[in-house]
């Protein structure tokens, strides 16, 4: 069984290859760990080969790492996100990667609003349409983001989609080539103050042709730290 370190070696290569082939710069793109369900010991493992980036998809797991875990890390929350859970983010999570309903995002800069910072926030779009997953229709993304876009204590930095699960990556690619073009549209509408820059996408799975995309977060999980246990 690999260690966390030569896995980490494995997707740094990996992510190396993929910029070379679509011209891009490493500094493009960041690694988000994601350590849903492992223990802090295998944090600490990633930590000490120089991650500092880590996702999470419960807030109350979220909660517990942060408090045991006191070096300055960049956490993001990256799992559905319930509106009552949202008081605990700011101050906590760098980043929300999944806002895709009106009611989230007011509670949002509500509570931001209360913390006196500003929320950075990614839209969460379902490009596959599959029942079982949440976000919005790209369709309607352009119109949800206007109608948040006046907002004081919400910054949104770009968009987020969870592409299919598949043994072909590049079954993937059109989703993810299609978020970009969606990001390009609405900013070519000029409805924030600043253009959305960021584009969550890719997982274990396939990072790589993410990355070929335009994908600035990659989020890789088992690919890292193995297999989870959803029992816990």
């Amino acid at each position: 069984m690999s260690t966390i370190r030569e896995n980490l070696e494995y997707v740094e290569s990996r992510i190396q290859a993929a910029c070379d082939r679509s011209g891009r710069k490493r500094d493009e793109v960041t690694l988000i760990a994601v350590s849903k369900t492992k223990p802090v010991s295998d944090i600490r493992e990633a930590m000490d080969c120089g991650i500092t980036v880590f996702g999470e998809n419960k807030v109350q797991e979220l909660k517990d790492k942060t408090a045991e875990i006191k070096e300055p890390l960049h956490w993001h929350m990256i799992g559905h996100l319930q509106v009552n859970k949202v008081k605990y983010l700011p101050g906590m999570a760098e980043m929300i990667h999944s806002v895709d309903n009106l009611k989230l995002a007011e509670e949002i800069e509500k509570q931001a609003d209360r913390n006196h910072l500003v929320m950075d926030v990614l839209c969460e779009v379902n490009m596959a349409g599959e029942d079982t997953k949440f976000g919005l229709v790209p369709e309607k993304t352009e119109g949800f983001i206007r109608s948040i876009s006046n907002m004081e204590h919400i910054r949104i930095r770009g968009l987020m989609t969870i592409a299919p699960y598949t043994e072909n990556p590049e079954s993937n690619r059109v989703y993810f080539r299609d978020l970009k073009k969606l990001m390009q549209k609405i900013n070519e509408e000029k409805m924030l103050k600043e253009p959305m820059n960021t584009l969550s996408m890719g997982m274990t799975g396939d990072y790589e042709v993410a990355i070929e995309e335009g994908a600035t977060f990659v989020r890789v999980g088992t690919g890292i730290f193995g297999k989870r246990n959803y029992q816990i």
